[in-house]
């Protein structure tokens, strides 16, 4: 909110209201500075072409656009400059950047990670959400060449079973996903893989359940964000036949819920008796004392007692023990 409102001073520019089907440039928002002074988040790509049947935001907020590749550079160059060591690239469908550019400026969202990677003062390079389809063997090999790409990789997945992932129009099957993570394990060495699942989406038998369950399970992800399914109005999802009851999708959430919990505690647990680098964020305050807390490039969150000023230091931190790994 603070950086909404510094751009608006900034810029002083009026509101206006946008047909957002109809519109097919991306309106840059360039934010030059954030509320964490250390972690900036860049927007670098706006709508959806995928028409989940679940989701509405092809219908809310239009069809892809892509922000110039050099608009991204140029605010890019001005956070390294004021500071920031991390940049976050996100957007709504962010493996979709650049498909709508026209020919003679062509540019995907590894031409864009390739060129962000250049800038000096930036050392670390973070991915928002990613589909499936973009992990493929040359993708993987290029940006694992990149050194500050950060080894924590968020693959969208809704669903391990097949029949659900039809029924949501996902353009992946559970093998073709499985493929992918290992192809990122393949590049890196124990890459932080996380994902969103959904429970209770129309239709979804105790059998897709069961099966969707053991793959996540299998897959071992870090953290597994699980959603149970609500209706969203307009979409083919909300008048489908087979609504699940709300206790179904709760007890298959609590499921989900701890297997995920045992696998981030298991992933976390490798780190113990090593050296990890952490980007230092905050102070905060831990059973009275002072501890600096920041996140490795895996995005594990960890915590140092010292009375420094650490704020936005890489530091090289020893973690002796899993209480040094908080939430």
């Amino acid at each position: 909110m603070e950086a909404l409102e510094d751009y608006e001073k900034e810029n002083h520019k009026l509101s206006r209201v946008i047909k957002i089907n109809q519109t097919k440039e991306y309106e840059s928002l360039a934010i030059s500075r954030t509320a964490e002074h250390v972690r900036a988040y860049m927007k670098v790509q706006d709508g959806c072409n995928q028409f989940c049947t679940y989701c509405i935001i092809p219908y809310a907020r239009g069809r892809v656009r892509s922000r110039a590749l050099d608009n991204v550079l140029a605010e890019a160059r001005t956070l390294a400059e004021k500071g920031y060591q991390e940049v976050v690239l996100t957007g709504i469908h962010l493996s979709s950047y650049g498909v709508d550019f026209p020919e003679e400026k062509k540019a995907d969202l590894l031409t864009l990670i390739e060129a962000v990677h250049e800038i000096e003062g930036i050392k670390r390079i973070r991915l928002g959400s990613l589909e499936p389809g973009i992990i493929t063997e040359e993708f993987v090999k290029r940006i694992s060449e990149l050194p500050k790409v950060c080894p924590h990789f968020h693959l969208s997945l809704q669903s391990g079973c097949d029949a659900t992932l039809e029924r949501m129009n996902r353009r992946y099957r559970s093998k073709e996903y499985r493929e992918r993570c290992e192809i990122l394990r393949k590049y890196y060495e124990n890459p932080a893989l996380t994902t969103d699942v959904i429970v209770g989406f129309p239709g979804e038998t105790e059998e897709d359940f069961e099966s969707s369950l053991a793959f996540v399970k299998d897959i071992c992800f870090y953290e597994t964000h699980i959603f149970k399914y609500s209706k969203r109005e307009g979409t083919k999802a909300a008048v489908m036949d087979n609504q699940i009851p709300e206790q179904i999708k709760t007890a298959r959430s609590n499921e989900l819920l701890e297997l995920g919990q045992k696998k981030r505690i298991k992933y976390e647990e490798q780190f113990v008796g090593t050296t990890v680098e952490v980007l230092m964020e905050e102070q905060i305050k831990i059973d009275g004392e002072n501890y600096q807390v920041g996140h490795t490039k895996e995005y594990v969150k960890v915590a140092l007692k010292t009375e420094a000023n650490l704020q936005n230091k890489l530091v090289d931190i020893q973690i002796d023990n899993h209480s040094q790994i908080i939430h």
